[in-house]
């Protein structure tokens, strides 16, 4: 996916935790050669291509088209898997991946905690010890080394951290509506919630519409907290999301 993992167990028998850490690894993999559009061979640029339909992809392929499919409906289209005219579902592939591999880690029996990071986007699950929180530094994307802030998970079981800007990958994020590198006055948005897989859809959206919009936007989804930050340096974030800074 063009990007570097991390995985963090905590707990559980090592044995165990190694085959289910090298489980995960090779799913990753999977996802990788089943959705990658710049791989010819895989399953999403022979959609593209129309040689294959979605009942001949893995169960995998429909899955997550219908996750986007119901994201591109919450975010009144400003997330969509259609890119230059073609089938592009990897704005939500890396968040569902990361957050498929950590639930399956979380499964071994002993397991007391998983942090799963995909390219800075991580699945929070469980807790790394006996009252000590998974924390989670957000960069600054004005001051390279900085953090903008740290997120607490201290009291969820499980909690995920997306972030989208052009810190990192430049002006990559599309305006849907015009097929054109989105017109912003953002240059990040975090956005902390539950589930990796909404939250990196969220934040994508979000920092597509601006820092006006996108904040009124993720202050109306339930469970969702995010940080905005724009090119004039101004912090705008969500009315409950300083309860999970610390």
């Amino acid at each position: 996916m063009g990007t570097v993992f991390s995985l963090d167990v905590r707990g559980g028998e090592p044995a165990a935790v190694r085959a289910a850490l090298d489980e995960a690894v090779a799913g990753l993999h999977r996802v990788d050669e089943v959705f990658s559009t710049y791989r010819e061979d895989s399953q999403i640029a022979r959609l593209q291509r129309g040689e294959l339909t979605v009942a001949e992809c893995d169960p995998e392929v429909a899955e997550v088209l219908e996750l986007a499919a119901e994201a591109e409906r919450l975010s009144d289209g400003w997330f969509s898997t259609s890119y230059q005219g073609r089938l592009d579902p990897t704005g939500i592939v890396k968040g569902w991946a990361v957050e498929r591999a950590a639930r399956r880690l979380s499964g071994v029996p002993g397991v007391c905690g998983v942090s799963v990071n995909g390219g800075g986007d991580v699945q929070l699950l469980g807790s790394p010890g006996a009252q000590r929180p998974w924390r989670v530094g957000v960069s600054d994307p004005l001051r390279p080394g900085g953090l903008a802030a740290v997120v607490s998970a201290a009291g969820a079981d499980e909690l995920s951290v997306a972030t989208s800007g052009t810190a990192e990958r430049g002006a990559h994020i599309l305006d849907p509506r015009t097929g054109h590198a989105a017109v912003t006055d953002l240059v990040a948005v975090t956005v902390v919630g539950p589930r990796l897989t909404w939250a990196d859809c969220w934040a994508t959206a979000a920092f597509a519409m601006g820092s006006r919009e996108g904040l009124a936007w993720l202050e109306s989804l339930p469970d969702v907290e995010a940080l905005l930050i724009t090119a004039g340096d101004e912090v705008r974030c969500t009315g409950g999301l300083a309860a999970r800074l610390g």
